[in-house]
């Protein structure tokens, strides 16, 4: 099966992606042919998405952990509420490692409001009480 998408900027080359959204895990070779999106591999539409979006503009959930002063425990773990683009990641770890949180701490909490202007909040993974 493959299937044609055309994009004005495409990343060169080719990726072999193996899909996630299901137990099937597909293998998907993405490759940019002339301008053209070409992907071959995929047996449903949500993994032919899944490999587009990898290929083009790959993103994660972020979830490390955040300093915490006067808590139960030194540090909270987080994560980012919705995927961040791969490329900022590190620069998002960064400002997270600057970033010291007060107790008490709620579970869902946001504890650094639209981080690198990205409309992407890092919210507690746990709720965390002062000693």
């Amino acid at each position: 099966m493959s299937a044609k998408i055309k994009e004005n900027e495409l990343p060169e080359g080719f990726k072999d992606i193996r899909c996630i959204i299901c137990p099937t895990g597909c293998l998907v070779h993405v490759e940019n042919v002339n301008g053209e999106l070409i992907m071959e591999g995929h047996s449903c539409k949500r993994g032919e998405e899944y490999a587009r979006e990898e290929f083009v503009a790959p993103k994660r959930i972020l979830t490390t952990t955040m300093l915490v002063e006067n808590g139960f425990l030194p540090l909270i773990p987080v994560r980012s509420d919705k995927p961040i683009p791969k490329e900022k990641l590190r620069d998002a770890l960064k400002k997270i490692a600057q970033t010291v949180a007060n107790v008490p701490i709620k579970m869902g909490d946001i504890l650094i409001e639209n981080v690198l202007g990205l409309e992407i909040n890092i919210i507690a993974s746990r709720d965390l009480i002062e000693i």
